[in-house]
């Protein structure tokens, strides 16, 4: 392999590139794997397998900052609708204030041409806060039931205004806090995806063939596991219809993949039914590409689907992994059936939608379209738990 590869003139350092903090192992793999034929023995190469992982681990960092971003956008959007819904309601009371300013004026007109003196109504106008009103008491006690009614009037419009207006402020300054979190969420990701791409391109053909080598064993391997799984739970089923048949009673199975315990009875019907719809739309986005932060009908994100899927058959899912997780009841792996959703790593940081003997289908990672695929694609380690959502 590194007869495929040009000699790096002499003198370069690889340790006086400068790199950022968090992609430092990712590009460092590359620098390693860009040493030439003629580097001293018993220098440190790092693997293909090691590369993989590398790869790997920037993938699902990738990965986590999405779910952030889905979280800093949905929060982003309601904020942005709550502030809009607090300046229509300024606007609205503020003319509101300036009607009641109006009336006050009339009557401040009025007592004008009769009374050579400061006009009552018209200290109300000067007054900057509703507490100023207040502190005018011994004029208050002089006015009509009229006049009384409008600074009434004015003072509510003029307190309520004020509130609405600190109100508004406040949203707009968490609107770009939001915005912020979003914008540092967004930068992240294409920070972790480049690295990934810049550490994949470093590779040799020859290379890249045995990198799909190692991922085929991989998915052989997770193949077996999906299969033994699938034999588990067969075998499961098969001993609870015998024991309901013993016992004079019906097996109530509701199709691959479950059995209940006293801890963890079976899915009803009912739930059988909305997998199913959910399980319909899943297949039906096979093919289509992982995008982070989509939410269909295009393409898709992990959550994305999980959450489209099973707003098809009803059932409304929160957005992020972080939530979605949350959202039903857990179960054992091997109780798992189809339309329960299976979260991965210890950060809950990828979710797959279940569908029987150990297979589920979900958006993989960059670069990869919606698909079928073992629920031990990356090790029986990587499984975070099982939900059932509905």
């Amino acid at each position: 392999m590194a007869s495929h590869r040009k000699s790096r003139t002499p003198g370069t350092r690889v340790a006086g590139i400068r790199t950022p903090a968090l992609a430092t192992a990712a590009l460092t793999s590359v620098a390693l794997l860009s040493q030439t034929a003629d580097a001293a023995p018993g220098d440190d190469r790092p693997s293909l397998e090691e590369v993989e992982k590398k790869v790997g681990d920037l993938y699902r960092q990738a990965e986590s900052a999405t779910e952030k971003y889905n979280a800093a956008k949905e929060k982003t959007t309601k904020q942005r609708k709550r502030v809009d819904t607090l300046l229509d309601d300024v606007a609205q009371r503020t003319q509101k204030l300036n009607e009641a300013r109006a009336e006050l004026g009339s009557y401040a007109a009025a007592q004008y041409r009769t009374d050579a003196g400061m006009p009552d109504t018209a200290t109300f106008l000067l007054a900057e806060t509703p507490q100023d009103v207040f502190d005018q008491r011994q004029v208050l006690d002089r006015m009509t039931g009229r006049q009384k009614a409008a600074v009434d009037d004015y003072v509510t419009q003029q307190t309520e205004t004020m509130k609405k207006r600190q109100e508004a402020t406040e949203s707009l300054r968490t609107l770009t806090e939001t915005q912020g979190d979003l914008k540092t969420a967004k930068a992240t990701v294409q920070k972790k995806l480049a690295d990934a791409r810049e550490l994949l391109s470093k590779l040799t053909a020859e290379e890249k063939a045995r990198l799909a080598a190692i991922e085929k064993r991989k998915q052989e391997e997770a193949a077996r596991k999906a299969a033994e799984l699938a034999r588990q739970q067969a075998a499961q089923e098969q001993a609870r219809e015998e024991a309901a048949q013993q016992s004079g009673g019906t097996s109530e199975s509701s199709g691959s993949g479950s059995t209940g315990s006293a801890d963890t009875p079976p899915a009803d019907s009912s739930y059988a039914a909305k997998a199913e719809k959910a399980l319909a739309f899943a297949r039906a986005q096979i093919g289509k590409p992982y995008v982070w932060g989509a939410t269909g009908p295009g393409s898709y994100d992990c959550s994305g689907l999980t959450q489209a899927a099973w707003k098809a058959a009803g059932v409304s899912l929160p957005r992020t992994t972080y939530d979605q997780v949350n959202a039903g009841t857990t179960v054992p792996v091997s109780q798992a059936q189809p339309g329960d959703l299976v979260f991965f790593y210890d950060d809950v940081t990828h979710v797959g939608i279940y569908i029987g003997n150990g297979m589920m289908i979900h958006a993989p990672k960059p670069g990869t379209y919606v698909r079928e695929e073992s629920i031990y694609y990356d090790g029986d380690s990587a499984i975070h738990s099982i939900v059932r959502p509905a």
